[in-house]
């Protein structure tokens, strides 16, 4: 692995065409990486920290940029739900390879309202619905298990809308801080990072990489 190295050949990122509000910057990104076809674009690493400060991550998908926040839905009983409950600080990451740009934001995750939650799981295909109604996720079960439960709900609702269970739901990340880092040559890369003040304004700065 210590030989394993990429070399980056972008142009870079000027601060002149960054804008203002991080947020919209955050938008406009995630857009161009959805417009230029790239795989899973709307992934991101999402950090959670327990009680006992222990952190964790896995991976969930970014499925809105509205009032200020960044939306993901998940089971409220998962590790992550627990640990957004104990503790709702929380940072995730976005990587667009072929694009040599990483976005980093950080702050608090807050749940969206019931109806947020219940118009977007009627929107899922049937068997996502489904799957998210019997699964007890983040807790040991067996293939088997989970096969039965999916086809005695099937029986129970054959076809969509699926009831939205009520520990699946929706949060906002309201972030306090966002970075944008783009590759350049040579390894001195372009990052910038904006802070929220209490005014709800926010500063902006060039970080070295």
């Amino acid at each position: 692995m210590k030989d394993v190295r990429e070399e980056y050949h972008a142009e870079g990122l000027s601060e002149a065409n960054l804008h203002t509000d991080p947020v919209e910057q955050a938008r406009r990104w995630v857009d161009e990486a959805i417009e230029g076809g790239l795989p899973l674009p709307n992934a991101m690493t999402l950090a959670t920290v327990s009680a006992d400060g222990q952190p964790s991550s896995r991976v969930v998908l970014l499925k809105g940029i509205e009032g200020g926040g960044f939306t993901f839905f998940t089971h409220y009983d998962s590790r992550k739900g627990e640990e957004i409950a104990a503790n709702p600080k929380v940072s995730f990451t976005m990587f667009w390879q072929p694009f040599d740009r990483q976005l980093i934001v950080i702050g608090e995750a807050r749940k969206v309202d019931e109806e947020e939650s219940d118009s977007y799981f009627a929107s899922r295909p049937y068997a996502s619905q489904i799957s998210a109604a019997i699964s007890p996720q983040s807790q040991p079960a067996s293939r088997e298990w989970l096969e039965a439960e999916v086809e005695a709900l099937q029986q129970q609702h054959p076809e969509a809308p699926v009831p939205r269970p009520a520990n699946w739901g929706g949060y906002r990340i309201m972030p306090t801080e966002i970075q944008f880092w783009h590759g350049r040559p040579s390894r001195l890369h372009d990052r910038f990072r904006y802070r929220k003040q209490a005014d709800g304004s926010w500063v902006r700065e060039r970080l070295a990489p």
